[in-house]
């Protein structure tokens, strides 16, 4: 699954000013961090994680809900062969990703785009690639009825999970009703709120923790911040700015042609435009990009550093950089401070 909330955040960050953007974000989120100016383009400054996730006042996170989303997240009834779940693309071994370029569903078939990662989703305001989702609950419907993911129907799958005695019980335990799409929806997305990745080593780092990051990670910092440019759209406190870029990737896998974002707004600068994933916990989810055309980090950081692929709709932001190997190095060291805590989990009893 892929997708966003639209609700407010509180900062913990007494060390850090509060300033608006001033970008004209599609997210229409202030930061809670303090700005940075990177060749004449001021950006917020990255951060550690507010300590509130962003959850909408209709659907108020509590533990019942929680456990019922964690249950639907992991089963395949929800699919027309009972086979596909959520996890099954968004798997919790693999960075909450899917490993494989593109995503299998239903009978094998497979989609044009990667499965991206489900960590830190509830501080994006858009989900999927495209961002044609504006909540978690929107997004975590969408695959259900998508034939070449989940397959089935969202007439069909409420009373196949209410046939489910197990189900029907928690759900008048939690909503007070019996099984409905809506419920589906809210409880799989407060269980994706959960999955967080916060408390690494850059985070330990900028709250005070000197010895947190090696000094090749600092260097790569500062790359990040400079020279590498990638502040410019990985900036404020989840590592992405929540808007649409068009940065020349390759286009791979099943689709001939994906015009990403355009499809949303039929905006001809939007072709080509993809969401700015977040980069905590990166190192977790290859492959990389859209549509996962790069399998490493080292092949992410050579194509940024040749500035993308020319096309009529490329990002101004995207230009040569010419790294040396070392600045490679040390970029990609910082990088891999961006992981998370480990998430304690446990695979769920499902409802018989």
């Amino acid at each position: 699954m892929k997708g966003k909330v639209g609700a407010c955040v509180c900062g913990m960050m007494g060390l850090f000013m509060i300033a608006s953007t001033g970008m004209g974000s599609e997210s229409g989120l202030d930061s809670p961090i303090g700005m940075i100016t990177v060749d004449g383009h001021m950006v917020p400054d990255i951060g550690p994680l507010p300590t509130a996730v962003p959850t909408p006042p209709t659907n108020l996170n509590y533990a019942a809900k929680i456990s019922l989303g964690k249950q639907l997240y992991f089963d395949g009834r929800l699919s027309k062969n009972n086979a596909i779940s959520c996890a099954f693309c968004h798997n919790p071994v693999t960075g909450f990703a899917d490993p494989n370029q593109t995503s299998a569903g239903v009978g094998g078939l497979r989609g044009g785009r990667q499965s991206p990662t489900v960590y830190n989703t509830a501080f994006n305001p858009f989900q999927f690639w495209d961002g044609r989702a504006g909540s978690l609950e929107e997004q975590a419907i969408g695959p259900i009825h998508n034939p070449v993911e989940m397959a089935e129907t969202h007439e069909s799958v409420v009373p196949k999970i209410a046939k489910i005695n197990g189900y029907k019980e928690e759900f008048q335990k939690v909503f007070g009703t019996g099984v409905s799409l809506q419920g589906i929806a809210e409880a799989i997305a407060a269980y994706e709120r959960t999955i967080i990745s916060t408390n690494s080593a850059f985070d330990k780092f900028v709250l005070g923790d000197p010895k947190a990051m090696g000094e090749d990670a600092q260097r790569g910092m500062d790359v990040f911040k400079g020279k590498g440019r990638c502040i410019l759209c990985h900036n404020d406190s989840n590592f992405t700015d929540n808007q649409f870029h068009n940065l020349g990737v390759p286009q791979v896998g099943p689709m001939k042609e994906d015009l990403g974002r355009y499809y949303v707004t039929l905006r001809e600068r939007d072709k080509g435009a993809f969401k700015t994933p977040t980069l905590r916990s990166i190192t977790e989810s290859a492959p990389y990009m859209h549509d996962g055309a790069f399998k490493t980090l080292e092949e992410v950081v050579d194509f940024f550093d040749q500035g993308g692929k020319a096309n009529p709709q490329l990002s101004p932001l995207m230009k040569p950089l010419g790294l040396t190997p070392q600045e490679k190095t040390d970029l990609i060291a910082f990088m891999k401070a961006l992981t998370g805590e480990p998430i304690p989990f446990e695979f769920p009893t499902l409802p018989e």
